[in-house]
Order: structure tokens, then C-alpha cells, then sequence
């Protein structure tokens, strides 16, 4: 476990959408090493003890929130902001649910249906239910920088400057590069995972939040269009 990061941004400081004018909840130089609280998917409506009732139930103006934003201070339009994944720690305990009328198989699943699994990061295990054990393979699901463009923009579709891009490759280790379209970048991150196939095909993970640690660098010698990410061997 990594020391207490000299920056902290709790989940207090979340928002429900991409927008250049939200202010910043901390400003940060180049370099800089931060610890962020996430909450889940849902944005807290479901909890340890929630049935397939409170699914049915979800309010999808709630959903995928992300904390920040994050002011690096120094990035310029233009310019590339690489994030450095270090940490993850979950709570112990994550959810995983068919939402009506949600994700590919929505016709041949049409009823709420919801399981709570156990989280147990230091045996790298998720106890799904029912003999099933996963493993443990946290990564943010939602990861990205404020666009360039005015105005409110959802968080659910991923765009050039990251988003909602479900990449479980995103790992602690990996580091992402995202094209920078606003003065200060303003990064937010949500939608923690413990463990998730290729897609989300019933339109969720094992969904669980988590306190994220990342390091913020601007690259002035890069230009990138699009997200690019490194995994180390």
C-alpha cells in the first residue's frame, strides 16, 4: 500500500457530466501524485443490502459520476496529459445487475436482476456467488478530461478526450495519454471496477467503489488525437 497521497480529493466533489466551466476541486503542478474517493455506477442508490427492486428503480440521471475536476496547472490546449495509474483500493464489496431495457442483451433479459459479490482485494479474489470467484482486476471505467466544446456533454459515450471508455487494461502500472482541450486539462475519474470481462455485455461490471491513486504529467513534447494508453510487460 502506497503512502497517504499529499493530495486528496473526496467524493463530495463529483459531477454528473463533462463541462469546461465546472471548477476545478483542486489545482495541482505537473507531476503531482493525488488520491481521489470514487463512487459507483450507480452513485450510491445501491448498496450491500439493495435487491433487484432498487435496480428497477435507478435513476439514470444519477449514474457514473466522476470526482474532480483536477486543475493541472501548466497544460495547454494541444498539449497531452499522461496519467499514471498507481493504486486502486476498493471497499469489499461490489454489484453487478441486468437494468431493463439496458445493454445487448436487453431483449433476451428483460427483468431487474442484481448480485452482490464479496471483494476481497488482499487474496485478489471476487466472490461472485454461487462457487464463482473472479479475479480481482480493478480499473477505472470512466477517465478523462473536460472537452473542448461549451456547454454540458453526457458522461456515458467515450469522445477523444477519454470518457467512459471501459478499458480493463487500464490498470495500476498502465498509463494513458489524453489530448489536453482546455487550460488545466481539469481530469475527473468514476466508474471503478473489480473485475470485468472484454465489454460490459449486460451494461455493467462488478461495479464497487474505490479510492484511486494517479500521478498527472503534462507531456509539451507529445500530440495525440485520440486516447493512447502504455501497459508495461
Amino acid at each position: 500500500m502506497r503512502a497517504p497521497s499529499l493530495h486528496h480529493v473526496t467524493q463530495g466533489s463529483v459531477h454528473l457530466g463533462w463541462d469546461n466551466s465546472i471548477p476545478p476541486a483542486l489545482e495541482v503542478e505537473s507531476g503531482a501524485e493525488m488520491e481521489l474517493e470514487v463512487r459507483d455506477a450507480s452513485g450510491g442508490q445501491l448498496h450491500r443490502h439493495s435487491d433487484a427492486s432498487a435496480v428497477a428503480e435507478l435513476d439514470f440521471a444519477r449514474v457514473n459520476p466522476v470526482t474532480g475536476p483536477v486543475f493541472v496547472k501548466g497544460a495547454r490546449p494541444g498539449e497531452v496529459l499522461a496519467i499514471d495509474i498507481l493504486e486502486l483500493r476498493p471497499r469489499d464489496w461490489g454489484w453487478t445487475a441486468i437494468i431493463p431495457g439496458f445493454g445487448l442483451l436487453a431483449d433476451e433479459f428483460p427483468d431487474p436482476w442484481l448480485r452482490i459479490s464479496e471483494v476481497d482485494a488482499s487474496a485478489d479474489r471476487v466472490r461472485f456467488g454461487a462457487g464463482v470467484s473472479l479475479p480481482y482486476d480493478p480499473f477505472p471505467g470512466t477517465i478523462g478530461v473536460a472537452p473542448q466544446e461549451p456547454g454540458h456533454h453526457s458522461i456515458v459515450p467515450p469522445r477523444k478526450w477519454g470518457g467512459n471508455m471501459d478499458i480493463r487494461h487500464l490498470r495500476a502500472g498502465s498509463r494513458l495519454f489524453l489530448p489536453i482541450g482546455v487550460e488545466g486539462a481539469l481530469l475527473s475519474v468514476g466508474d471503478t471496477h473489480a473485475a470485468m470481462g472484454d465489454g460490459e455485455v449486460c451494461g455493467t461490471a462488478v461495479e464497487s467503489s474505490m479510492d484511486i491513486t494517479l500521478r498527472l504529467t503534462v507531456r509539451k513534447d507529445l500530440r495525440i488525437r485520440t486516447p493512447q494508453y502504455f501497459v508495461p510487460h
